[in-house]
């Protein structure tokens, strides 16, 4: 109960009374399977018109839970033998943002990520997946390194954005996420980028230059928050789910505005229902997606990812 949303109140608390009937039953040897019943088919229904029609600000709100699935959960049920690297041989390594070599479907690929914590210890650890620039750098180098080796980059977002400290910004903040976008663009390899929780502004569009750019389906992904929004239209953080309404940053947005090409589906109450699927479903549309990628030579893949890059907006 303590980790339900808002909006999931009614699903919680028939869920309670369903758990107490069978309680009850257990305990007397009475028979109300007719009653649990017509109450399961009453939480299905209840599921059902809740998650099917939520707001934005109730995605941005699912997107943001800590029970969601993190980029190394993803990878330990997607991809073999991953061997993570640290560092970006300039400053430090930044937990923000992890990378690494792992094999798809026995396919050497390069895996890059932002990480966020599942408590408040990991969190500081990871900076709430908030990247400095050696976080950008990190994941620069390793797709460089790519590159070299011929390898796929699979890209996996969940960020609040870059973090913007005073000394992120003495180490050169924007000056990283602008070399990571110019550099992602030229790169001549296949890449696919993967939206699982939130796409915060520029310290998620640091990694999400791709050929192919996927969402899951309560993920967002903006250009700035729904509070950084509010606070500058209307001088008023409190109004962040009017901001969220007028944002366009749902999935279903940006696969309608062309600035992604595919919304994956989650089970009904988010993602952290059943890791699991979500995992097989990221899988499929990967392996699928890179198939086709892997037969184009590498002007073909430039010259398309540069005509993608360009009709955004139109």
């Amino acid at each position: 109960m303590n980790n339900a949303l808002e909006f999931e109140r009614p699903i919680i608390e028939l869920e309670d009374k369903i758990h107490e009937l069978e309680s009850f039953i257990r305990e007397n040897e009475v028979d109300l399977s007719h009653e649990i019943d017509i109450l399961k088919n009453k939480l299905d229904n209840i599921k059902k018109n809740i998650y099917n029609n939520l707001t934005p600000w109730q995605k941005v709100k699912i997107a943001r839970l800590l029970d969601r699935p993190t980029t190394l959960e993803y990878i330990e049920r997607i991809f073999t033998d991953f061997i993570e690297l640290h560092g970006d041989r300039l400053y430090r390594d930044d937990y923000a943002i992890i990378g690494g070599i792992g094999l798809l479907d026995g396919i050497p690929v390069t895996v890059i990520g932002h990480q966020k914590g599942r408590d408040t210890k990991e969190n500081i650890k990871r900076n709430f997946g908030m990247a400095h620039p050696e976080g950008y750098r990190k994941a620069l180098r390793l797709m460089e390194q790519a590159e070299k080796f011929e390898r796929p980059v699979i890209m996996f977002i969940d960020t609040p954005g870059a973090y913007c400290g005073i000394g992120a910004e003495e180490r050169g903040q924007g000056e990283a996420i602008a070399t990571n976008l110019l550099q992602m663009s030229k790169l001549k390899i296949p890449i696919i980028v993967v939206v699982i929780g939130e796409g915060g502004s520029g310290g998620a569009l640091a990694l999400g230059i791709g050929d192919r750019v996927c969402m899951l389906e309560h993920s967002v992904y903006s250009v700035i928050s729904p509070e950084g929004l509010s606070s500058i239209l209307w001088k008023d953080a409190s109004l962040a789910e009017k901001a969220a309404e007028i944002m366009k940053l749902t999935a279903q947005d940006l696969l309608e505005l062309n600035i992604i090409d595919k919304v994956i589906e989650e089970p009904l109450g988010g993602a952290h229902k059943d890791v699991d699927l979500v995992s097989s479903n990221i899988k499929n549309y990967i392996v699928k997606e890179l198939t086709e990628l892997l037969k184009l030579d590498s002007n073909t893949l430039l010259d398309m990812r540069y005509q993608r890059i360009r009709k955004i907006g139109v």
